[in-house]
């Protein structure tokens, strides 16, 4: 034997994969053997008489169903495999003269098994190595010791059935380990001996010629079945197993993308100007956004806003820019730096629920591919607290509501140090109302109890901007850019003026109108629509904004008289498909005005359409089916529909003079990135409002001022409540410390005349300890001061953890209460009834003659249900026939009972278009009614979670806030639950076969687009990813269910114990 130790080199095989032997797993790595390029050379081997290994390929070989041939010619049996070392190594053992008679020949089999099992074990190395340097220890006069490096991934290359048969052999020397206890010490030497040569790593010590003649004896009586027989035997059984397949290419792609995010992390984290590949992301991400959205190149001014040093040291932001200049953008980079590279979750807070789904449907794709989830929190959708991720982390998208929910429930569990980043889209809605309040709140309270949570807010129409900057402490970035030119111009009877800022007053001459107008036609459109519409259509889209709804159809219908008859030909045949899919998602119904005008190219666009209807419609429009859109307001702060031309058919909203935000955003639709050159707009006056409007255009844009007091019952008291119930601030000190810190306490100078802070602070809280929402706790602070604590009572954390606006809190209790006196559960009335919204009735003004048909059709159980309420058939026959009413009747319970009658028949009939009839009432009211009964019907949910007398209310509410969400036959609601999905193209998707979420999450789009009627590749894109999104959420969700139930609980009994034993 060689000094040193011998060594088993590993050959290589021309036709196959490279194996590591045996021997050269454990043996020392030589310099030699590190230097790259040069190739392994071959060695005699260390048994006498034994042949030089073939170092020549191995020929193909055939299949073979034999079992005894099935490896036959296979490069695992071969001179210069695995198999053949260990075969060849055992033969050595076998011969070695040193062995001691006292050890057990079945001892010396599974000994002998244990070492080769343990030159083939990752896990195992160490152990030899640790064996070793015992050995080294004990015997240093005898041996000398060599460093053992083994490599990274010793078993990369064996396939998993020998693996798993390594593994039984690894557990039958373990039990072998146990019989042989009692002969440790008589068999240490021979043990020592053995594991020594079959290491090559220590000189073979020497031993009698009696042991090894007592070895060779027992070796010849006992001969035992060969370890390469036992290895081929396993192998032919696990060879016909089917061994999981995975995907080389998806393996590369996902260690690429990992590498490129770690990449990204140290980019981001360095102070360097080198942001990585693509602003500190991996390069996927840009390849991403050309592949989904077209965007190849960013415009100038967002590589400035992102290249900030602000930004790039995670200060707030607030950026400002022109409609359709590309903020959007800027938002999302800035989301995916933090989910991807950061780690960290994201909340993005949108003003529509419209708009969350739109975004839900855009970024589910991202989601996907990057490995994040994309969350929706609206409506009545959202779990609170959200669920807790192992690895991937969520973008939440929310309403302003619920985006306030979601930020209270992270407080409480503690886990608002994950939100990484909040960005808020049109900022200037915190100066709008009691949604304005609820969005000063939410934003303060991440300010005052995360420190690292970045905030980021962009409005296109933004002035007094300081206010906002040091309530934020965020910086400010703003830029006049838009990607297309806007013109603007203003309409006086025949004469069109372009606004232009340096002439004297304000405009200048531009056009007179050329348009031959009949006597009739200049008496039905004396604005001159019909001249400026079809200057741009229909090759090119327009949108006119209108007043109110009603104008809308009015002016639709009006425009499809004069209009040409050649407009009919234009996309004729998919006009014809706009309408056959309006009629199907609406149960043959069809609008008679939309009958009318879609074969023009032209359809209305309001509040009173159905959102089947509404998404139908934009879409078409979208796709130039549709070019032109007579809409309200609403269509400017909603979804984007951008057009070559925008019309203002007067300077009013409703009755309401225009604003000059308004102007702004109505405006700011003109021009479509990529396909107009120029964008124009023009605003039709009379001539009594000219002043006015020379005025509006030149004005800067209205301030915007808190509403956290204004709107008492949703603002101030509000968080009040929700500050002491989360423990942010308890006593008034701290209360009115948070108070200073709000939007309102930056304003409060020129919001506060008569009262200072601190007096309305103390007047709050007096209110809601008087109305039993709040109790005091007093406490010496010192002998000569005293504080008072309060702490909330529990109708109070109901209505705080219900969301109930605490003007009605007291009247939800009453009637809850109320209700389980006689509760009829034989109908949904009465539940319906409970979670009809308070702020709804006000606006109701019922039909009474079509109340007493309703009325008198009901069954006697719904008819207990209106004498339980104190509603009788007689008050309500009287109202109808005009009687005079001499009985005093509560009139908010008589027009709640009539809004659930609605409510109660749409649930039956699941077709608004039925009800709408019924009732005499719009179907888009009947829509907003249905949406807002199931949002409160979750908040009532929840307040009953928090009061144990309401338990009964609990598990019925479940099921009926899933009815009012849905409000669809059972089978629809699994569809419906993905983003994008509604009633009409559910119908379509489960008729065609795809009836669950797994079934659209496996959907191939194209498929998709075939077999489903209009529907376009983008949305069928969307609706595949959102269903990916929702299922791998919930597969998510399912999974941490499962680690979190075998999970060793941290307060299980004697591990704190355990835990300082071991310190």
């Amino acid at each position: 034997m060689d000094e040193g130790g011998s060594r088993i080199r590993r050959r290589v095989s021309v036709c196959k994969r490279n194996r590591p032997s045996l021997a050269s797993i454990c043996a020392p790595t030589t310099r030699t053997e590190l230097e790259p390029g040069e190739e392994e050379e071959d060695e005699e081997d260390v048994m006498a008489g034994s042949r030089r290994r073939k170092t020549v390929g191995l020929q193909a070989v055939e299949q073979n169903d034999s079992e005894e041939d099935m490896f036959g010619d296979y490069d695992s049996f071969a001179e210069n495999s695995l198999l053949a070392q260990v075969d060849d190594l055992e033969q050595k053992f076998m011969q070695l003269p040193e062995h001691e008679t006292h050890a057990a020949d079945f001892a010396t089999e599974d000994l002998c098994s244990e070492n080769i099992k343990n030159k083939l074990s990752i896990t195992t190395v160490s152990n030899c190595t640790e064996y070793k340097t015992d050995l080294h220890t004990k015997n240093q006069s005898e041996h000398e010791d060599v460093p053992l490096e083994p490599s990274d991934d010793l078993l990369y290359a064996v396939p998993s059935s020998q693996v798993l048969f390594f593994e039984n052999l690894q557990n039958s020397s373990n039990d072998l380990g146990d019989r042989s206890i009692e002969e440790k010490d008589r068999n240490s030497f021979s043990y020592k001996t053995m594991n020594e040569e079959l290491l090559g790593h220590i000189e073979e010590p020497q031993q009698s010629d009696e042991f090894s003649s007592k070895v060779r004896t027992s070796s010849d009586m006992n001969r035992r079945k060969s370890v390469k027989d036992h290895l081929k035997s396993a192998m032919t059984v696990n060879a016909k197993a089917q061994t999981p397949v995975f995907s080389k290419s998806k393996q590369l792609k996902e260690k690429l993308l990992s590498k490129e995010i770690n990449v990204a992390k140290k980019a981001i984290e360095s102070p360097s100007d080198d942001r990585g590949p693509f602003y500190s992301l991996p390069s996927k991400v840009r390849d991403l956004y050309v592949q989904l959205k077209g965007i190849e190149k960013l415009y100038e001014w967002q590589h400035t806003c992102l290249t900030l040093n602000s930004v790039q040291e995670r200060k707030n932001l607030i950026y400002s820019l022109p409609t359709s200049g590309g903020k959007t953008l800027v938002a999302e980079i800035l989301m995916l730096q933090e989910l991807l590279c950061r780690r960290k979750d994201v909340l993005m807070i949108l003003p529509y629920v419209a708009i969350v789904q739109e975004k839900i449907a855009g970024l589910s794709s991202f989601g996907i591919e990057l490995g994040f989830f994309v969350e929706e929190y609206a409506g009545s959708k959202g779990r609170f607290p959200p669920t807790k991720r192992r690895e991937k982390k969520s973008l939440y998208i929310a309403t302003i509501e619920k985006g306030h929910s979601l930020v209270n429930s992270l407080i409480e569990t503690g886990r608002i140090s994950s939100l990484g980043l909040v960005v808020v889209d049109e900022l200037h809605m915190i100066g709008e109302g009691s949604r304005g309040a609820i969005l000063e709140m939410t934003l303060a309270k991440i300010l005052y109890t995360s420190k690292t949570t970045q905030i980021i807010g962009m409005s296109a129409t933004l002035n007094n901007v300081e206010d906002l900057q040091e309530f934020l402490r965020a910086e400010y970035y703003t830029s006049q850019f838009r990607p297309v030119e806007l013109k603007e111009y203003l309409k006086i009877n025949d004469t069109i003026y372009e606004v232009d800022s340096k002439a004297e007053s304000g405009m200048t001459f531009s056009r007179l109108l050329d348009y031959k107008y009949s006597d009739v036609l200049r008496k039905m459109d004396p604005d001159h629509l019909v001249a400026l519409v079809t200057e741009v259509i229909p090759n090119y889209s327009c949108l006119v904004f209108c007043p109110s709804k009603k104008n809308c159809e009015n002016v639709a219908e009006m425009l499809c008289k004069f209009l040409s008859k050649e407009y009919l030909k234009h996309r004729e045949t998919e006009k014809c498909e706009v309408i056959k899919n309006l009629r199907n998602i609406s149960s043959g119904n069809l609008c008679p005005v939309l009958k009318h005008t879609i074969p023009f190219g032209v359809a209305y666009h309001h509040s009173g359409l159905t959102s089947d209807e509404r998404k139908l419609l934009e879409e078409a429009y979208s796709t130039g089916v549709l070019c032109l859109f007579t809409c309200t307001s609403t269509l400017a702060a909603g979804v984007n529909l951008p057009a070559r031309r925008v019309i203002l058919r007067a300077p009013y909203v409703a009755k309401e003079f225009l604003k000059r935000n308004q102007y702004k955003q109505m405006i700011g639709r003109a021009g479509r990135a990529g396909i107009d050159t120029v964008g124009e707009s023009i605003l039709i006056l009379q001539e009594k409002d000219k002043q006015q409007v020379l005025e509006l255009i030149s004005r800067p844009l209205e301030n915007c001022y808190s509403h956290l007091v204004e709107e008492f019952t949703k603002g101030i008291q509000s968080l009040f409540l929700s500050l002491i119930g989360l423990k942010i601030a308890t006593n008034l000190d701290e209360i009115y410390h948070f108070m200073n810190g709000t939007f309102f306490g930056v304003q409060q100078k020129i919001l506060l005349k008569d009262k200072s802070l601190w007096e309305v602070t103390v007047e709050s809280l007096r209110y809601l300890t008087e109305k039993g929402l709040l109790g005091k706790d007093t406490v010496h602070k010192s002998e000569e001061k005293l504080q008072c604590n309060f702490h909330i009572t529990k109708l109070g954390r109901a209505s705080f953890k219900g969301t109930i606006d605490l003007a009605y809190c007291d009247i939800l209790y009453r009637d809850l209460k109320k209700g389980l006196e006689g509760l009829v559960l034989e109908s949904l009335l009465h539940l319906i009834y409970l979670t009809t919204p308070y702020d709804l009735v006000s606006q109701c003004d019922p039909d009474w003659m079509i109340y007493f048909r309703q009325f008198s059709q009901l069954s006697p159980a719904e008819q207990n249900v209106a004498t339980l309420l104190g509603v009788s058939e007689s008050f309500i026959g009287k109202k109808a026939s005009g009687q005079a009413i001499r009985k005093k009747v509560d009139k908010d319970v008589v027009n709640r009972l009539y809004l659930s009658f609605v409510l109660y028949t749409l649930l039956k009939d699941t077709n608004i278009w039925s009800v709408s009839e019924k009732f005499n009432l719009p179907r888009g009211y009947i829509q907003n009614l249905l949406t807002g009964a199931a949002s409160f019907s979750s908040c009532v949910l929840h307040f009953c979670e928090e009061l144990e007398e309401f338990w009964v209310y609990r598990a019925l509410l479940v099921e009926l806030t899933k009815k009012l969400t849905y409000c669809v036959k059972a089978e629809l609601i699994p569809l419906m639950e993905v983003t994008g999905v509604l009633e009409g193209r559910a119908k379509q998707l489960y008729n065609a076969g795809y009836k669950s979420l797994v079934h659209l999450a496996n959907a191939n789009p194209e498929v998709l687009i075939r077999t489903i009627d209009h529907l376009s590749r983008r949305q069928a894109k969307q609706i595949v990813s959102s269903a990916k999104m929702l299922l791998h959420e919930k597969a998510e969700a399912l999974q941490e269910e499962v680690e979190e139930l075998l999970r060793v609980p941290s307060d299980f009994p004697g591990t704190v114990g355990a835990s300082l034993e071991k310190a």
